[in-house]
This record gives structure tokens, sequence and C-alpha cells, in this order.
């Protein structure tokens, strides 16, 4: 046999089809939603996965102000940032950061597992994250998917 029976493709911007997902995070452990997450927004759940190109799913999470941490981690994990200014290094451990935002612990595990690249700043784009059960979203008809 000469010739391949099949024949590699590759996704680009426009040929990809891009879908909404819901997901709810209620009582899920932070880490491994996100893992599952970024893999939707990347589209390495599809058959069509191209590493280079915007090809995953737009995903909407509800309910991201009651996720879980395993252990200690709620009280004792630490979160750096840096103002940019000298001495400018903060600290927030993820009860502290619940307080003020509750969206933003969700946020930093998911981008986090993303490529650190243009494609990555352009993929969390796909993601919309909200603490409540409510979401603007319904005109796009998501489909509910569960980890």
């Amino acid at each position: 046999m000469d010739a391949l029976s099949y024949k590699t493709v590759f996704v680009n911007k426009e040929a990809a089809e891009k879908g909404w997902v819901i997901v709810d995070a209620e009582n899920q452990v932070v880490g491994r939603i996100a893992s599952n997450i970024a893999k939707v927004i990347r589209g390495k759940n599809k058959p069509s996965f191209t590493p280079n190109a915007d090809c995953g799913d737009n995903v909407i999470v509800i309910n991201a102000g009651k996720v879980r941490f395993t252990g200690k981690k709620f009280n004792e994990k630490i979160y750096l940032t840096h103002t940019g200014y000298t001495g400018g290094q903060r600290e927030a451990t993820p009860r502290e950061t619940m307080a003020k935002n509750p969206t933003r612990v969700l946020e930093h595990a998911i981008k986090h597992m993303l490529p650190k690249t243009r494609l990555g700043r352009k993929l969390f784009n796909n993601v919309y994250i909200y603490a409540g059960s409510e979401h603007p979203h319904e005109a796009q008809q998501p489909k509910e998917i569960k980890f």
C-alpha cells in the first residue's frame, strides 16, 4: 500500500466548530474541575484537536463560589502576587480571596492550566465564570456536561 488511507486534518480558527457548554462547579475540587475545564477550552476533548488553533468550546461555569479544596489548602495555600513596585509582593489565602471575589480562585486555577502564550491568553477569553447559578448566556443554548 503506497498511500495512506486517511488524511490528517488541521482545523483553523474559521473551520473550528465551537459550541457552548455549561459546568456546575458546586462541591467540586478546584484543581480537578479546572483541569477538565482547561481541556474543553483547549479543545482536547474533540477529535479535530489542533494544538496551535482555538478549536475548543466556550465554557460557562456556574456556582464557582461553592468550590472546595482538599486537606488544609483552603486556609494554608498561598497565592503570591506582585504590584510591580518595590516591596509590592502580596499574599493571600483562598479563604481571603473567596471573601473578596469568589470567582478569582477558579479563574486562577484555569488560567494557570492553559498555555503561557498568546494562544493561552486568547483561550482564557472563552471561559465565563459566575459565583451564583444565574448566567446571561441562555441565548447560546449551552449543553451541560458533568465531570
